[in-house]
């Protein structure tokens, strides 16, 4: 069953840190971490190294 987490952080924007929260649907809280680091990878083409996740929560 999914569920849906909120996850916060910040990722590397050129020079700068940007924060976010995002909400991911996935089965536990790896998933949704690794779910994260993936959905940013692909759009603004960050590595996980420039990515910090703060928490992840259930919704």
């Amino acid at each position: 069953m999914m569920k849906s987490f909120i996850v916060k952080g910040k990722f590397k924007a050129g020079n700068a840190w940007e924060n976010f929260t995002k909400t991911v649907e996935s089965q536990n809280e790896k998933n949704a971490t690794d779910k994260t680091y993936s959905i940013f990878g692909s759009k603004h083409r960050v590595k996980r190294n420039q990515i910090q996740i703060e928490s992840v929560a259930e919704e």
